[in-house]
């Protein structure tokens, strides 16, 4: 039993103190860097403790910088070199984000090509949707139908636009990779896609990489039981890129197969051998992560980012962040495929929005094209479905400190959603409708 009863985090509150976090922080770094024994990271969290405890005073409540300094050393000095490396970077480029919301907006607009930004900004504008108060106005003008049909067909160009592009390199290409961060519609995108470069006559192999994941016991998980599937080191990327490199090499290989209920990888499970013609699809968060495609020459690969870069502006002249309509999104999806609690979605998407920063969003300009998922329709849709849950959320965590990251979305969205018209009726929306991929009634199955 330890005498570190509370710790001080970095906003002043004194929060009870958790060993699992210790040990959760360490087993991810190791994870980084290939190490899967979470008994090594446990028995190193011990000695972060003991060396506290030997080295404080008494009474003294430790802060979160203090601990972080302690596990440095502890990995070190026990010759866990490459694990500390990657624990005090990660560490570096959280304070470096911290710095950066500090000066400004926290808007992901910097990754994503200013032309792009632009065209969507000129195309809200054209169509009144540029601020809440325009979308409100023509809401209550009764053209909540001619919203979505312009919308739509937006999204549907953007899409065609690529479909044109890749069938124009179809004869040096093998890959097709459509990636993007949770809930940005890539599924949608990715069937979308499909069915165009089909009716141009390319022959698509899709490949699911969620059959690499690692067992589920290898995976890190926080205090909560949460496990943290959003990293690209939960899919074993080794064996992607090897089996990926000879696919396109003409070779046979033996896919693995992932049982979700079980939580166990089966490897050598189903054959796949592609022809002289046939191109791969990937549909990934991590299709852009290098580690996944690095035997694939980039000539033979066509790289598609997806994101709601919607371009719209509240009350208060703040723009609609792209984070929160994707966590709408998940929450909806969550609730309506998966009967997952919307809060427990709140609750976990700090790893989401975490990974994401690190691994997917940071490569949306080294892509070939970016296609824009944002759809001004959502947002009525959205307040008519999760309005009272934010109203109950901003109160349940307003005084927790643990769940400091949940109240500060929930008191944003709730903020936004205020604003909103809502709509409740939805048939005006298709059924192959981007957005049906969350809220249920698509054509496509998923």
């Amino acid at each position: 039993m330890t005498r570190i009863t509370h710790v001080i985090k970095r906003t002043g509150a004194v929060v009870p103190f958790n060993r699992e976090r210790i040990t959760n922080a360490i087993y991810r770094a190791a994870v980084a860097v290939g190490g899967r024994d979470r008994s090594v990271a446990a028995g190193l969290a011990d000695q972060v403790v003991a060396l506290l405890e030997a080295t404080a005073p008494p009474d003294h409540i430790p802060t979160v910088e203090e601990i972080q300094d302690v596990v440095e050393k502890v990995l070190i000095e026990n010759g866990h070199a490459r694990t500390a490396k990657v624990y005090i970077l990660y560490r570096d480029e959280r304070a470096r984000r911290r710095r950066e919301r500090a000066e400004r907006s926290a808007q992901s607009a910097e990754n994503v090509p200013w032309r792009k930004i632009w065209e969507v900004l000129s195309w809200a504008v054209d169509h009144d949707l540029h601020t809440v108060a325009r979308l409100n106005a023509r809401i209550g003008r009764g053209e909540f139908p001619d919203i979505v049909r312009e919308t739509d067909r937006a999204y549907n160009e953007d899409i065609t636009t690529a479909a044109e592009m890749i069938g124009e390199r179809r004869a040096a290409l093998k890959l097709v990779i459509v990636a993007g961060p949770s809930s940005s519609g890539k599924t949608t995108t990715t069937t979308k896609l499909a069915h165009m470069l089909t009716k141009m006559g390319l022959n698509l192999v899709p490949l699911t990489v969620d059959h690499y994941f690692f067992d589920l016991e290898l995976h890190p998980k926080d205090e909560y039981g949460d496990y943290d599937f959003e990293t690209p080191q939960a899919l074993d990327l080794p064996l992607i890129n090897d089996q990926l490199s000879r696919l396109v090499a003409g070779e046979r290989v033996m896919i693995p197969f992932y049982d979700f209920k079980t939580g166990r990888r089966h490897d050598d499970y189903t054959p796949m051998q592609i022809g002289p013609h046939d191109i791969i699809l990937i549909d990934s968060l991590h299709g852009l992560f290098a580690d996944m495609t690095a035997g694939v020459e980039d000539g033979r690969k066509f790289k598609l980012y997806i994101e709601p870069l919607l371009q719209m502006q509240d009350a208060e002249g703040e723009f609609v962040r792209w984070t929160d309509l994707r966590l709408m999104r998940r929450m909806e999806r969550d609730a309506t495929h998966r009967a997952y609690d919307p809060q427990q979605t709140l609750e976990h998407w700090h790893y989401v929005r975490s990974s994401e920063l690190r691994n997917i969003i940071p490569y949306a300009n080294q892509t070939d094209y970016i296609v824009n998922s944002g759809l001004p329709y959502e947002l009525p849709v959205m307040k008519a479905r999760l309005f009272s849950h934010f109203e109950r959320w901003v109160e349940l965590y307003r005084a927790d400190p643990l769940r400091l990251d949940a109240f500060t979305r929930a008191g944003r969205v709730h903020q936004l959603l205020s604003q909103v018209t809502a709509v409740t009726d939805e048939s005006a929306i298709p059924p192959d409708s981007l957005l049906r991929e969350f809220i249920g009634g698509s054509c496509y199955e998923y």
